[in-house]
């Protein structure tokens, strides 16, 4: 099975300050770590889906070389266009799965990433990570999937599809990082640490 890595990261960070893909954690940005932990056994292609700054980005993420950058042109209409695009290389790269994953939530822990994987290498249509009972990242979404995807109300996105199909849903064990999502400065504070 031929499993794409899609790292989201097409926002503005309006309440950040700037696009997420960029902030610091540690020595590296957010998307230069997320891509480091989707260089992973199972995992053939990580493809980087960018759209506001994109250039910018491409050029200061520090993301590894073997990273695919996909720009949606459509990012100013909400997160779906951005899996959309990420669906597209996907296809076109001959991938039967895609994990899905917005850039805001760096702390995923590399061992959560395997068990989606490995859900889907054992047949499920859909593996999405919880935690204490609530649903976390990435979701890993198999070919049969990708046609609800694209279909799906853009103000509802993925989460449209896991309504829709809970019979698709297989469930597997995640990190407490796999919930960490960082929206707002206060976010970052708490999470990481003061910004430098």
């Amino acid at each position: 099975m031929k499993i794409a890595g899609v790292i989201l990261a097409a926002g503005a960070g309006v309440r950040m300050g700037g696009p997420k893909a960029l902030l610091p954690i540690g020595r590296q940005t957010f998307l230069a770590l997320l891509a480091e932990r989707f260089e992973r056994p199972g995992i053939d292609r990580v493809i980087a889906v960018v759209g506001h700054e994109a250039e910018r980005v491409m050029r200061e993420a520090g993301a590894p070389s073997s990273v695919v950058f996909a720009v949606n042109e459509r990012h100013r209409e909400g997160m779906l266009t951005s899996i959309w695009r990420g669906l597209d290389d996907a296809e076109a790269a001959g991938a039967d799965a895609v994990l899905l994953h917005p850039v805001d939530h760096p702390l995923v822990e590399p061992d959560t990433i395997d068990r989606v994987v490995g859900a889907l290498g054992d047949g499920a249509v859909v593996a999405v990570p919880s935690r204490d009972g609530r649903r976390g990242h990435p979701g890993g979404f198999s070919r049969q999937a990708w046609p609800a995807l694209r279909a799906a109300p853009p103000d509802a996105g993925a989460r449209a599809v896991l309504a829709a199909h809970p019979e698709w849903v297989t469930h597997v064990p995640g990190d407490a990082g796999c919930r960490a999502g960082i929206d707002t400065p206060a976010d970052y504070e708490r999470l990481i640490g003061p910004r430098r």
